[in-house]
């Protein structure tokens, strides 16, 4: 049986739009307008597929832009000019049983491990600047990542993990065992309005798909500068 086309939501801001799949978090590129943004999604769909093989059934790489429907265009925010996306479509307010919650965990979990590996293979290597000499070196970008990773679990009300002194690596064991009980807490007990420290709250759905888009999105960042 064919499958049918994926569902996909576009946040667009006048400066930049990202579009991502409604039950693909990860899966989610950006462009200066919502048709480049939707040739980034194709583009990078076998790479999405690479890092789910094993992990998550399901993922069916889409063979041209009819593979894929819009069903929902946001208005992006300054978080969306600055280059992030920012804004949960209205499908990430469904509720969450253990199910779900054990594919999304799944899914997270294949993108941590993706970055890992690419990280690792890296190490020791080179990275290419960009076309005027910028560019973060690969420690910066592992520090980058777990740094936001750490900075994302106030979003689920959990306590922040430390991570000045201590291995970078260690830092992200602890982050990403704090983010497993978060979510898991979120389905059973709920989470509340606001933070410890107040500030907003993230739906798990969107936890996961913001989670899962900036690992990976530095991932491939990692991959193609060491072409």
């Amino acid at each position: 049986m064919m499958a049918g086309p994926t569902e996909i939501y576009v946040e667009a801001s006048d400066k930049r739009a990202f579009a991502g799949a409604i039950e693909w978090p990860g899966w989610c590129r950006t462009g200066r307008r919502e048709n480049d943004a939707l040739d980034g999604l194709l583009e990078y769909a076998t790479r999405y597929a690479n890092v789910l093989a094993g992990s998550v059934r399901g993922f069916t790489v889409p063979r041209s832009r009819t593979d894929l429907i819009v069903v929902e265009r946001l208005p992006g925010d300054v978080t969306t000019d600055f280059g992030a996306p920012s804004v949960a479509p209205a499908a990430d307010a469904r509720p969450l049983d253990a199910r779900d919650l054990k594919r999304l965990v799944a899914i997270l979990e294949a993108s941590w491990d993706a970055f890992d590996a690419i990280a690792a293979a890296a190490t020791g290597k080179e990275l290419r600047k960009g076309p005027r000499g910028g560019g973060r070196e690969l420690d910066g970008i592992v520090d980058h990542v777990i740094g936001a990773e750490i900075s994302y679990v106030a979003r689920l009300a959990a306590p922040r993990p430390r991570m000045e002194g201590r291995d970078r690596w260690e830092v992200a064991t602890e982050e990403r065992a704090v983010v497993r009980e978060a979510l898991s807490r979120a389905v059973s007990e709920g989470l509340p309005e606001t933070g410890p420290r107040g500030g907003r709250i993230w739906l798990p759905r969107y936890f996961v798909r913001r989670a899962a888009w900036h690992v990976l999105d530095h991932a491939w960042e990692i991959e193609d500068r060491l072409d």
